[in-house]
C-alpha cells in the first residue's frame, strides 16, 4: 500500500494528480488525514475526502509513503510528531518516501537527506538540511524522489511508477495520459 499524507494548506494538484496516476497504474494508494477529520481543506479551498485518519493507519504493508507540498500543507505535515515517527521507521526499514514542493523540508528537518541530492520549492532549499540542491522537476536518490513543485506532479507521479512498477509501465502510462 502507499500511503499519501494530506494536511490542511495540501498542495491539492500535487496530491491528487499523484494519486490519480498511480491508481492508474494499478498501484494501490490510499489519502491519508493527519487531521482528526477525514475531509480536510486544501491550499485552495478545495475539500478531499481522505481514506482514513492517520491514527487508524497500519503502516505494516506500507510500500511508499507520499507527502504533497503545499503551504501551510508541509509545515503541517512537519509538525505532525506522529507522522514524523512512521516517515523515521519507514526509512529505517529502507522502504522508499516521495515528496514533492515544500514537503522535502520534511526529510530536511529529520536530517534524511543528508548527502542526497534532492529538489523543492525554489526557497526552500534551505530546508533541505545537507542536501545538495539540483532544481530539477523531479529528483531521485536512494529511498528518496522530491519534486519541484506543482508543474511537476505528473513527473512526481511517473517517477514513482517506475520506482514501484519499472520504466516501461511509467512511460506507458505517460504516452497513454497524453503526456510524452
Amino acid at each position: 500500500m502507499i500511503y499519501l499524507f494530506f494536511a490542511t494548506g495540501t498542495e491539492e494538484i500535487e496530491a491528487l494528480a499523484t494519486v490519480d496516476i498511480l491508481r492508474r497504474a494499478g498501484l494501490p494508494v490510499e489519502i491519508v488525514s493527519i487531521t482528526n477529520n477525514r475531509t480536510v481543506v486544501g491550499a485552495h479551498g478545495i475539500r478531499v475526502e481522505a481514506d482514513k485518519l492517520l491514527k487508524d493507519a497500519d503502516f505494516f504493508d506500507a510500500e511508499m509513503l507520499v507527502l504533497p507540498g503545499g503551504m501551510p500543507g508541509a509545515t503541517n505535515l512537519a509538525d505532525c510528531a506522529d507522522l514524523v515517527e512512521r516517515i523515521r521507521d519507514h526509512v529505517y526499514l529502507g522502504r522508499p518516501v516521495a515528496a514533492i514542493c515544500a514537503a522535502p523540508l520534511v526529510f530536511g528537518r529529520m536530517g534524511l537527506l543528508e548527502g542526497k541530492r534532492a529538489t523543492c520549492y525554489p526557497g526552500f532549499e534551505g530546508e533541505l538540511k545537507g542536501a545538495t540542491y539540483t532544481g530539477a522537476l523531479v529528483e531521485q536518490d536512494g529511498l528518496f524522489i522530491t519534486g519541484k513543485g506543482p508543474a511537476a506532479a505528473f513527473e512526481f507521479g511517473y517517477a514513482i511508477v517506475e520506482r514501484l512498477k519499472d520504466k516501461a509501465t511509467a512511460n506507458a502510462l505517460a504516452k497513454g495520459m497524453l503526456y510524452r
